[in-house]
Formats: structure tokens, C-alpha cells, sequence
């Protein structure tokens, strides 16, 4: 069952230079777990935040089921008390994303592994009465009232059965959020007026990473996973919008040490020197689904189009 969802906040960061041309704007970003707002447009957040935007993550889950993939933190202590570790490492991602943060209040779905695999547990996210999940998501939209609204494409980025289930409770919930007889004891409608999806796991990213590993004689994290990833052109073409944030991904990579439970410092999130990414691919992608302004596309900006209350962008 979901709780009444709770707002946690943090004092805006700012670490370049200063300039403020989003100041007033808001953007919010809807996760599956603790540890994706770090993992999927971290950088862009942490630019956005830095340049006057307010940024708002909704984590539909708390992370509860969720393997531990660092091997240091394998320990008696960390697997007995899983759930409140992996609230810590919100807070510590929080905090240095600069970013304020809701707990939609459902319970981590876990991955179901096995062939065929096992049902679902009960009670989980994924079970949910979308109904239920759309409010309440819905209410956090009306209260935080973002300009613009990111969450996962259709297939859940991978197919996770909390983020497929994100994918459709976030689509819905925008869809909802401005219709005044949809909740309506939900707050004040609002309507966001930018959807898009997350795209930075894309293959020309990570084909581009490859090669340059490749041509600095460096041993590529990727070179397996290329091997069995089926192109698909079709897919890839959907990106359209690269946000400029390589300055950033310092900030990013420290919110991902952050969870230390599913990120090790060792593995393949670090096998690419930062400098080589920010020399070789330093956007963040995303695929604008709906907007209910003008917009052009291909576009450089989450925020194009809005104006800023301060001028305009």
C-alpha cells in the first residue's frame, strides 16, 4: 500500500559559474528505485539545479528488494537493515544533486529471476492499483507543479517490473495532473508542458565510448555487451534532445558512490576516465513525447520553449 508521500529537500547546490538563466523553472524526474535519479540524467540534473532550476525527484519504490551489487557492502548488518540503508544513500545522492525528493510510498517489486519466472510478491509496486498509483503521484505533480516531467520509455529502460509500471503510472499521472475532474481532491490541477523519456543507455553512446577506450589502448566495458545488442536504428532515432552536461559529471558520478549498496566503485560505471566522456559523448539523452507548447526539434534544452519568469530562454 502507498503511504502518504512524504517531501524531503535539499539546499540548492552550485558548483560553475555562477549564471542562473533557469532560475523559477521546475523539473521533475520519476524513478523506479534509490539510485536511478544518479544513474539516468544525473549530469543534466545537477546542471539544471546549479543554473537556478528546481529540480524534484518522485522515487515510486524504496529500494527494499533490491540486490546489493557492491561486494564491500555485503554484510549481515546491510542486508538487516536494507530498506533504511537504502534511504541513507537517497539522502547522501540528495544532497550532493541538490535536488528536493517525494517517496511515492510503494514497495519494491524485486526482479523476478528464473525461468518461468516466479510470480510477483503481493503488495508490491508493480500489483498496485494503477488508480492508486496515478493519484498519488498525481497529487505530488499538483503540489511541486514541474514545467516539465521526465520518466522511462515504454519498455522500463530494462524491463524491471517497477520501471515498466513507473513508465505507465508517470504517462498517466501526466496525462491527469492538469484535468480538473481527474482527483479532484488531489490539489489544484496543473499540467506540466514537456513529457519526455529517458535515452542515455542508447548504442551509439556507448559504440562511441567503445571505440575511444579502444583507440587509447584501454580495455572497454563494453565490449561484451556489444557483441549482443542487436542494432536498432529505429530506436535510436527517437532521441531528440542531447543536454550539454559533461562539466557535470563529476557531480553525477559522486551521487552514484553515494548508494553504495549498488554501485561498485571498481566496476563498469568507472571503466571510462570521466575526461574521455566528456570528450566523446557530453549530453544526456531524452525523447520528447508530448509538449503542449511550441516546440522544435532537435533540441539542446529540456526547458526550450518555457520561458523563464526571470526573461526568457
Amino acid at each position: 500500500m502507498s503511504q502518504h508521500p512524504q517531501p524531503s529537500s535539499a539546499p540548492p547546490a552550485s558548483h560553475h559559474d555562477g549564471s542562473r538563466p533557469y532560475e523559477g523553472l521546475r523539473l521533475m524526474h520519476v524513478h523506479a528505485h534509490p539510485d536511478d535519479e544518479s544513474s539516468k540524467g544525473a549530469a543534466s540534473t545537477a546542471r539544471y539545479v546549479d543554473q537556478g532550476a528546481q529540480v524534484h525527484v518522485v522515487t515510486c519504490t524504496g529500494g527494499e528488494r533490491g540486490s546489493i551489487l557492491n561486494p564491500k557492502m555485503e554484510r549481515p548488518d546491510i542486508l538487516a537493515n536494507i530498506t533504511e540503508v537504502r534511504r541513507q544513500e537517497m539522502e547522501r545522492a540528495r544532497d550532493i544533486l541538490g535536488i528536493t525528493q517525494h517517496w511515492l510510498g510503494f514497495v519494491d517489486s524485486g526482479w523476478p529471476d528464473g525461468d518461468p519466472k516466479p510470480p510477483l510478491p503481493e503488495g508490491c509496486f508493480a500489483l498496485a492499483p494503477m488508480e492508486e498509483s496515478v493519484e498519488a503521484l498525481v497529487r505530488i505533480i499538483r503540489q511541486v507543479r514541474p514545467h516539465v516531467l521526465t520518466t522511462y520509455d515504454e519498455r522500463g529502460g530494462y524491463p524491471h517490473p517497477d520501471h515498466v509500471r513507473c513508465h505507465e503510472v508517470s504517462v498517466a499521472a501526466f496525462e491527469a495532473a492538469g484535468d480538473a475532474e481527474r482527483f479532484p481532491d488531489a490539489g489544484e490541477p496543473w499540467q506540466p508542458l514537456k513529457l519526455y523519456y529517458h535515452h542515455s543507455f542508447n548504442r551509439p553512446r556507448m559504440e562511441a565510448l567503445h571505440a575511444a577506450m579502444q583507440a587509447h589502448g584501454l580495455e572497454s566495458p563494453w565490449e561484451e555487451r556489444l557483441k549482443t545488442w542487436k542494432p536498432e536504428p529505429e530506436w535510436d532515432a527517437r532521441i531528440t534532445t542531447k543536454v550539454e552536461c559533461g562539466a557535470y559529471f563529476g557531480v553525477r558520478d559522486q551521487a552514484l558512490l553515494a548508494h553504495a549498496t549498488q554501485i561498485d566503485p571498481d566496476g563498469h560505471w568507472f571503466a571510462i576516465p570521466r575526461e574521455l566522456q566528456v570528450e566523446v559523448w557530453p549530453t544526456e539523452d531524452y525523447e520528447l513525447v508530448v509538449s503542449h507548447i511550441a516546440s522544435t526539434t532537435p533540441e539542446d534544452d529540456l526547458f526550450a520553449g518555457i520561458a523563464a519568469p526571470g526573461g526568457t530562454l
